[in-house]
């Protein structure tokens, strides 16, 4: 009597090519970088939110792929979750204790769990056996958004007059390509993420290596167009790229080698044009040491450090940098209104305290040793695939980081959500797609397919709060009278610190709408808030506070406030008092007595 024979178990599904994850991919990572057109009073805000919305349609995309049993855990991937959640909740108790605007909060918590989200699909595209084609749709769509920013840095360089403010950006500094990020430094990050990703590719056989090269060098090129000093230095950890991976071919390795000589021929080359030709080149002053060769970054710092000795446990507030640094006495302090620190390190520092800053760089730095670790470890006999991918992915967020120290570009939905993916890419460990799981069973939800989508209806219904505002300062034919604008921005749910502001002034006495100055402060304090926030308290009788405040905004020593402080050069009236701008204040204050 013979058994029937035993049925073989099938084997894994093979990963297939997402289809349209290219197509998604370039609106997710591209179009927010090409948008020139925004509304006031961001200059960001559109970027911001085709982010959002093209990035939940890409996750959304990526999610559906998944099986849903797959929910990557590890120890590299547990931290940098860990790491975000402490800043999300840091962000939604500012306003219990710090007095941060709620609709500020929401907006910084939004942003987090987006981050959240996109670093959990990148682990789970690894544990789900689709890594290797979700990235090469995301490298793709890093290439189109460095093409296209290249081309427009160039139109911005050497034929300026093209450039329309419509769909090329102006540049604000002449001879100096911005892109439509209409920032230098941004634009050198984007193309130094574009380098890598083309080189990738090309590693990866999607496009031919002297395609390759080609993107590589017009990428670089554009960098010299930048004069970004934070781009130079990127360049060279190109270069150390190059020098210790031995698991990229020799093509690439040289290329990434001589990555610095590229750049000083380009440089070299430009600036003899830019002689010859009587044209200019605004890097050619970058690097010499007149001036302030940090632009006001050591002071800054400096200030910083001042703040974290006076708040050291816990900190000044999450979001209120700004708020904080502009109330506290700092007569040498740098003239520009900086709502950031300009370093990712201390930022965390003045705002959540010692103990807490050092838990979250501490997760940080653990997720991106643990990223390192394995991107080191990944054996080419198990997956050939699987170093080059880890290793570009950590180049990645490395690069992002080493700009964070220096500016803040993970404040911007089209820098955190692309690092956030590429840390979770090279945080979980490889799998394949389960046999018979592609689809959901019958009752069984998608959790991160329904975040994704989540993620894109919040971006529409962002662009549709922010309507609320635009039209408080870009009004439409027929719009309502001002007051009237200004009273439906306040009922914004993210952005009514802006109609705030506008109450404030716009107001002939500002005393009239004190409450306005509950909320407007805590974004951005400038010589106008500052100013008409003065007025306003000696309407009201708080003349010794309305003293501190004048008294603050006269240390930055602005054009804008010049007529204000006027009376106070003139010679004095007998028998007539100074105005209350022109006298120090009697009582002590902080920053705290004004939440």
């Amino acid at each position: 009597m013979h058994s029937n024979p035993r049925p073989e178990t099938p084997a894994p599904r093979a990963a297939t090519p997402l289809r349209g994850a290219a197509a998604l991919a370039c609106l997710a990572l591209a179009a927010p970088t090409l948008l020139a057109f925004n509304l006031p009073p961001s200059s960001t805000f559109l970027n911001q939110a085709a982010a959002l919305i093209g990035w939940g349609g890409w996750l959304a995309l990526l999610a559906a792929a998944l099986p849903v049993s797959v929910w990557p855990r590890s120890g590299g991937l547990a931290a940098l979750q860990s790491a975000l959640v402490l800043l999300l909740l840091a962000a939604l108790a500012s306003p219990l204790w710090a007095g941060l605007p709620w609709s500020l909060a929401l907006s910084s918590a939004g942003m987090i769990a987006a981050a959240l989200l996109a670093a959990q699909m990148g682990a789970a595209m690894q544990r789900g056996g689709l890594a290797q084609p979700a990235f090469r749709a995301f490298c793709i769509g890093l290439v189109v958004a460095g093409v296209a920013s290249s081309v427009i840095g160039i139109v911005q360089v050497f034929a300026p007059g093209w450039a329309d403010g419509e769909w090329i950006a102006r540049s604000y500094i002449e001879g100096r390509a911005v892109g439509n990020l209409r920032q230098p430094n941004h634009l050198s990050s984007l193309l130094l993420w574009s380098t890598v990703a083309a080189l990738w590719l090309g590693e990866a056989r999607a496009v031919r290596r002297w395609g390759s090269a080609l993107l590589a060098l017009l990428f670089i090129f554009v960098i010299v167009l930048s004069g970004s000093r934070t781009g130079a230095l990127s360049v060279v950890l190109l270069a150390g790229w190059g020098l210790l991976d031995r698991r990229l071919s020799r093509f690439t390795r040289t290329l990434l080698l001589l990555a610095p000589l590229v750049y000083a021929a380009f440089w070299l080359g430009t600036s003899a044009w830019a002689d010859h030709s009587h044209h200019v080149f605004g890097g050619e002053t970058r690097f010499t040491t007149k001036g302030d060769i940090s632009s006001s970054r050591y002071g800054i710092w400096a200030d910083t450090l001042a703040l974290i000795r006076m708040h050291p446990w816990a900190g000044v507030g999450f979001g209120e940098f700004n708020f904080a640094w502009t109330l506290t006495p700092f007569p040498g302090r740098p003239v520009a209104f900086f709502d950031h620190t300009h370093n990712l390190v201390l930022q965390f520092a003045v705002e959540l305290g010692l103990p807490l800053a050092a838990l979250v760089l501490a997760l940080l730095v653990w997720a991106l040793y643990s990223a390192l670790r394995d991107a080191l470890r990944a054996r080419a006999d198990a997956d050939p695939a699987q170093a080059p991918l880890r290793r570009a992915a950590f180049v990645m967020v490395l690069l992002i980081l080493v700009h964070s120290l220096l500016e803040y570009p993970l404040w911007y939905a089209y820098f955190l959500l692309p690092a956030a993916f590429a840390f979770g890419l090279g945080l979980a460990t490889p799998g394949a797609l389960p046999a018979g799981e592609a689809a959901a069973p019958p009752g069984r939800t998608r959790p991160l397919l329904i975040a994704a989508m989540l993620l894109m209806v919040g971006g529409l219904a962002a662009v549709a709060d922010y309507a609320r505002v635009v039209v408080i300062f870009a009004p439409a034919e027929g719009a309502p009278p001002l007051a009237q604008r200004i009273e439906d921005g306040r009922h914004s749910v993210l952005f009514a610190h802006h109609a705030d502001y506008a109450a404030a002034t716009t107001a002939e006495h500002p005393a009239d709408v004190l409450k306005a100055f509950q909320r407007a402060p805590h974004y951005l304090l400038d010589a106008r808030l500052l100013q008409a926030w003065a007025i306003a308290l000696n309407e009201a009788g708080e003349t010794q506070r309305a003293r501190y405040i004048a008294q603050r905004l006269r240390e930055f020593r602005n054009p804008q406030s010049e007529p204000f402080f006027a009376p106070c050069q003139a010679p004095p009236k007998r028998g007539a008092a100074l105005p209350f701008q022109c006298l120090a204040p009697t009582r002590q204050f902080d920053f705290e007595d004004f939440r």
